[in-house]
């Protein structure tokens, strides 16, 4: 598959659900800032998509990424990092999304499965996703990835040298 195609826009995302749906296919979704591809993200990646049939990653927006991160992220802009998502083999399609939170784009994407990363417990993650993720039947998965990993923490190293 071409991977500009597994980059959903969000007004087409209601159809791609209903789509696996329709196909018998069970959606993980995850999100994130995937600022700056490293290790920890792709490990995360695979282990999130190896709960189900199919891996849906909602990629926060640039502003998203300033209000979560601070000034001067994200280092990549939006459509870069969607197109580096989006030639993963583990990630089925990619969506961006312009608010802070996941909430409208769970609400969409309805997945059957809500992987977070390692750096989370079921207790930590936003509580208002779990809930709704749970409302329709969804569960939420803690997944783990490379501990010590973190885009934050390279661009630190990076700054230092």
């Amino acid at each position: 598959m071409n991977l500009r195609a597994k980059i959903l826009r969000l007004e087409d995302l209601a159809g791609w659900r209903t789509a696996m749906r329709a196909a018998g296919k069970r959606v993980v979704a995850t999100n994130g800032c995937f600022d700056l591809l490293h290790a920890g993200h792709v490990t995360y990646l695979e282990a999130a998509r190896n709960l189900g049939d199919a891996l849906l990653v909602g990629l926060n927006g640039d502003a998203s990424v300033r209000a979560l991160k601070g000034t001067g992220r994200p280092l990549n802009p939006a459509h870069d990092r969607a197109t580096v998502l989006a030639a993963l083999e583990a990630v089925d399609a990619v969506c961006v999304f312009p608010e802070v939170d996941a909430m409208s784009f769970l609400r969409t994407a309805k997945p059957d499965i809500y992987a977070k990363g390692g750096d989370y417990t079921i207790d930590t993650i936003n509580q208002e996703e779990r809930c709704l993720v749970e409302s329709w039947g969804g569960r939420v998965a803690v997944v783990g990835g490379v501990p010590g990993r973190s885009t934050t923490s390279l661009v630190e190293r990076i700054n230092r040298s």
